[in-house]
């Protein structure tokens, strides 16, 4: 058992250090990947001064190194250093979330700036805010510059100036990105980190990723657990009877029914099912709009993109299952088996089979992280909202917060997975050590 604990601590070891390399990896390849985030959200003729304003206001013009920093750990920690309050963080009756200062007096606080005047706006029990004139807050710098770092009411804490003739553009619920003047000189948007799992804000839609990122993540382990689930028992089994029927006419029947339906595109196998089941044979909806809905509470719109899936793994796992029974069932501990007269299907069971399920629960692993993020091609056929869907969106428009939340979830189940099958490999095979 101490040889299991060990052995199980230090995989868990190499998972977080694999997880932490492969986060800065992430972060390095999404911030240096082409495109401009501030053109594809505020449109692509917009000023250079309505872009700095843009990335100012969503820490994009931070040093590489911070924003990884903020990224991993949160920028709260930075904010409290910068400003001398504490924060709390409350949800509104919108069910989104909302940054306050703590004042003196213990009160939740916001600020802005109305012409010359500093104006703080106080939370009330209701959630009503109070307005109160807060000049006396205004600090002097090296230069003789009044200046005051404080919340605003877009979760930033804000750095505002005195005779600053500024700019912004600040996303509007239903209108989208707006002007206004009166704006802060810097910005540090707030956060609490991957690490405490907050990844921040879409830059494209100013909503909090963590939530979006929950459902969709949700809606993929859905499909992806229904696809396992009816693959896993059918394609060792089917690969089981081939391997041990080796050059049969039931062998070649299931070998090439296999190799067929994993060389067809997974798009083009989608388009047939839909012009089967849903055009030919009005049976099962081609699209699948859930809305605010949980994908079971409609199983018939599953039905197509899991028989999608279903078919494309189940070739690729069922060959695979195939050669390794074929390879396993000639080995010379097998034939020394059946030289004993030991039974047909014991030898098969209790000695070949275990050996022979290594390769194919290690390409089950394998698939697990591409079932989650990998099906982005079955999720647009189908309209399906999913996690590959969302990340494949975050690409297109360099929505950097979202596509690296996406991508560490996806790195987690890789590495996760393959840690399952470093443990299920030691109950199949008792030659694999503990080391």
């Amino acid at each position: 058992m101490n040889r299991v604990v060990k052995f199980i601590v230090r995989r868990v070891y190499m998972l977080i250090v694999t997880v932490f390399l492969v986060s800065v990896a992430v972060f390095v390849i999404t911030e240096s990947s082409p495109g401009n985030i501030a053109k594809n959200v505020l449109g692509a003729f917009i000023t250079p001064e309505q872009e700095a304003s843009f990335l100012a206001q969503m820490g994009l013009d931070k040093p590489a190194y911070l924003r990884f920093i903020f990224w991993l750990a949160g920028s709260d920690w930075y904010a409290g250093h910068k400003s001398g309050f504490e924060f709390e963080r409350v949800i509104n009756s919108q069910g989104f979330d909302e940054w306050w200062a703590l004042d003196e007096k213990g009160r939740l606080v916001c600020w802005k700036l109305e012409g010359e005047n500093l104006v703080a706006l106080v939370r009330q029990p209701d959630g009503s805010v109070k307005k109160e004139v807060d000049n006396s807050r205004w600090r002097t710098d090296a230069q003789g510059k009044a200046f005051f770092w404080g919340m605003d009411r877009q979760n930033r804490l804000a750095k505002w100036q005195k005779g600053a003739d500024n700019e912004t553009w600040t996303f509007l619920e239903g209108m989208g990105w707006q002007k206004a003047a009166g704006a802060p000189v810097a910005y540090i948007p707030m956060r609490k980190g991957i690490l405490r799992l907050d990844p921040g804000i879409s830059l494209r839609t100013g909503r909090p990723v963590g939530p979006t990122l929950v459902v969709r993540l949700r809606n993929s382990m859905v499909l992806a657990g229904l696809a396992i689930a009816i693959i896993m028992p059918i394609a060792l089994f089917l690969g089981i009877i081939s391997g041990l029927n080796e050059g049969t006419w039931l062998d070649r029947i299931l070998s090439t029914s296999g190799m067929i339906f994993t060389v067809i595109p997974e798009f083009v196998t989608g388009i047939i099912l839909i012009l089967l089941l849903t055009v030919i044979f009005p049976i099962f909806p081609g699209a699948t709009i859930f809305g605010e809905e949980a994908p079971w509470a409609r199983p018939d719109m599953l039905v197509l993109p899991v028989l999608t899936l279903t078919l494309i793994e189940l070739g690729y796992i069922l060959r695979i299952t195939r050669a390794s029974m074929a390879e396993t069932i000639q080995a010379p501990y097998i034939r020394t088996a059946f030289l004993k007269g030991l039974p047909y299907w014991k030898v098969v069971i209790v000695h070949s089979l275990r050996n022979a399920l290594i390769a194919p629960v290690t390409v089950i692993m394998l698939h697990v992280t591409w079932l989650l993020g990998g099906i982005v091609i079955v999720e647009v056929v189908f309209g399906y909202p999913g996690l590959g869907k969302y990340t494949l969106d975050a690409a297109l428009y360099k929505d950097v917060n979202v596509l690296e939340a996406c991508s560490m979830i996806l790195v987690v189940v890789a590495v996760g997975s393959q840690l399952v099958a470093d443990i299920v490999y030691t109950f199949l095979n008792p030659r694999i050590r503990y080391s």
